[in-house]
């Protein structure tokens, strides 16, 4: 058990945490939440003991044993990949000492006492299960994009992404009993990301993750913390419950606030009209002195989301990128070969693959940043494109304020139409002009997509246009984009990102690459489907000839499965009626949200066993 007990802390005039207390039960998976600057990472390094509450205090109780991966880490190592993440392990000293003795006893056979160290080791080892060790270091460093190949490459030659990766493998191989993870997902592709959820939906320790991806806090998360105006509320359930019940919460204090300043003002007019006669000024000063001391409801800040109006780019012919033949390859090493589709007029794009596959390296060639090498990319009839940069050191001048900047590089666009949209990206009048070398991450990657915005062009090309943003600046990125009406090509890490504004999916593959009808979350179901109709046509035998009698075998089977989807269908029905007589939050919404949700997969399956069935029949 962890718990928090009227804790405050303090930065120079700031209020950070004002006697917040929470518990948190081991087993819980929390994500935190709220604004830049609540105090989130902070929280997260004094749970870890690197850092202190003013006041109030930190117990953990229990046994409980807790790791933390902290948002940025320096790991400087020669060792290879696979013996740095065994590091974490007790016997990693006995399996050095081996990996030396192997050597050593190959070297010099007749040296017994090599021999007998050798084997001694080797009995620890196996006595310890150290292969087990090894077997799931594999495992969790496979899962997290590396390679067999890599396991023998040294920690020194990889990037900081991938030394990050490594950083998360040896706090997984710790098998704490609770996390603390402060953005575990900026350094994963999506591929690396899909993993990583589902080790910790089916892990069995818990944590408290802060993570700008609202799918991984949908769910992974059966518990959100948030911190806003140096308070901490919990919410029991994912984030789409965390958001019901806050606007639930807020309407509450809404009208809280709203009695509360209609009886203030009452009492302030009673005290007006007793100001005037003199045998009730002191009546009326007594009554103004205890509106003095009346605690004031505060509401909290509304965030500001402005409805976006994108101006109409012109218009191109029906296709509006075409990829034939591409190959490419550094020095004798091929990177993917074979890479063709297209691309028609109003589509919007998700580049995905595996890291180390050649997204990046495709996603430059088409920006023209790499020398094509094989096969042609051409662009469509009228086609104007705008690149948004990964690196927005590269794409900004420093030197310029925002509106400037801009302005720049939109000369035919009008200062109002600049000043609307940098509002519309949270800029206010003022911080339209605040100068472009003192803005954070997320702020640089605002000001650079207004620029691509308001370019008009009618092809963007998006190079992980939401790095460093919250799940505000997000959700109105992903307001303007869904709303643009011309073509788009982007590569983006955020599994909810993509779901949400891809129309199709182009997965990279070292042979090839294929342009898919959807989302990635519609590919990874099709992919599914797909393996589960070659298992279905592997077990049943499709019939030929004019013989029916397997065909009527398969009638039954489709009967079957119809009555049970009728069955389904109607328990969902009532489980959804049900609500009506449920209060929100109390432990029987929760039991029948799990039903309902329960009874929907099963539905979503036997459907599938059914289109399969219809399928070979």
């Amino acid at each position: 058990m962890i718990k928090i007990d009227q804790a405050t802390l303090n930065f120079k005039t700031q209020t950070v945490f004002d006697e917040i207390s929470l518990t948190i039960n081991p087993s819980q998976k929390i994500g935190l939440v709220g604004a830049n600057g609540a105090g989130k990472s902070t929280l997260l390094k004094i749970l870890a003991g690197q850092q202190h509450f003013d006041s109030g205090r930190v117990t953990v109780s229990g046994g409980t044993t807790i790791a933390y991966l902290p948002q940025e880490i320096t790991l400087n190592s020669t060792k290879t990949v696979l013996a740095e993440s065994l590091t974490v392990f007790s016997d990693y000293p006995a399996w050095q000492r081996e990996q030396e003795l192997e050597q050593l006893v190959r070297d010099h056979p007749d040296n017994l006492a090599y021999g007998a160290e050798y084997a001694q080791v080797i009995t620890q080892l196996h006595d310890h299960g150290f292969a087990q060790s090894i077997a799931r270091a594999k495992q969790i460093l496979m899962g997290l994009g590396f390679s067999d190949q890599q396991f023998t490459q040294t920690v020194d030659t990889l990037s900081v992404g991938w030394r990050m990766r490594i950083s998360l493998a040896k706090l997984l191989l710790q098998q704490a009993s609770f996390y603390l993870f402060d953005e575990p997902t900026n350094h994963l592709d999506l591929i690396a990301k899909t993993w990583f959820l589902k080790f910790l939906e089916q892990a069995d320790f818990g944590f408290l993750l802060v993570c700008h991806d609202r799918y991984f806090l949908e769910e992974a998360c059966d518990q959100i913390i948030e911190l806003v105006n140096s308070k901490a509320t919990v919410y029991h359930g994912n984030y789409s419950k965390y958001l019901v019940q806050k606007e639930e919460n807020l309407a509450r204090l809404q009208s809280a606030h709203d009695r509360q300043q209609k009886e203030l003002a009452h009492k302030r007019a009673i005290a007006e009209r007793f100001k005037a006669k003199a045998s009730k000024a002191k009546m009326a000063q007594s009554i103004l002195k205890k509106l003095d001391k009346v605690e004031v409801i505060d509401l909290p800040t509304a965030n500001r989301k402005i409805a976006i109006q994108l101006p109409n780019p012109p218009s191109a012919g029906r296709i509006a990128l075409t990829l034939k033949g591409v190959a490419h390859s550094f020095g004798s090493k091929d990177i993917f070969k074979n890479v063709g589709f297209e691309i028609e007029s109003g589509q919007k794009v998700a580049l995905i693959a595996p890291n180390g596959t050649g997204k990046t390296t495709l996603f430059n060639l088409i920006c023209r940043k790499l020398n094509l090498q094989t096969g042609t990319i051409t662009p469509g009839h009228n086609v104007t494109p705008s690149i948004f940069e990964q690196d927005q050191n590269i794409a900004l001048d420093h030197r310029k304020i925002i509106f400037d900047e801009v302005k720049h590089n939109c000369p035919n666009v009008t200062d109002q139409a600049i000043r609307s949209m940098l509002g519309a990206f949270l800029f206010s009048n003022a911080d339209a002009y605040k100068p472009i070398s003192v803005l954070s991450g997320g702020e640089k990657n605002r000001v650079s997509m207004v620029k691509v915005l308001l370019s008009n062009a009618n092809l963007l090309l998006l190079d992980e246009p939401t790095n460093h943003l919250d799940i505000p600046s997000k959700e109105v990125l992903l307001d303007a984009l869904k709303s643009y009406r011309g073509t788009i090509l982007f590569v983006s890490h955020d599994h909810d990102f993509v779901n949400q504004l891809a129309t199709h999916t182009a997965f990279l593959t070292p042979d090839s690459a294929h342009l898919y009808e959807g989302s990635y979350e519609d590919y990874l179901k099709m992919q599914e489907d797909d393996l589960g109709k070659s298992k279905l046509s592997k077990g049943v035998k499709k019939p030929s000839g004019n013989d029916g009698s397997s065909d009527d075998g398969l009638r039954k089977q489709v009967r079957v499965l119809e009555r049970q989807i009728e069955r389904l269908e109607s328990d969902i029905q009532d489980l959804e009626n049900g609500y009506a007589d449920l209060e929100y939050g109390t432990p029987e919404f929760d039991q029948q949200t799990a039903k309902l949700k329960t009874s929907q997969r099963k539905l979503a399956q036997i459907m599938r066993e059914w289109e399969d069935l219809q399928g070979l029949l």
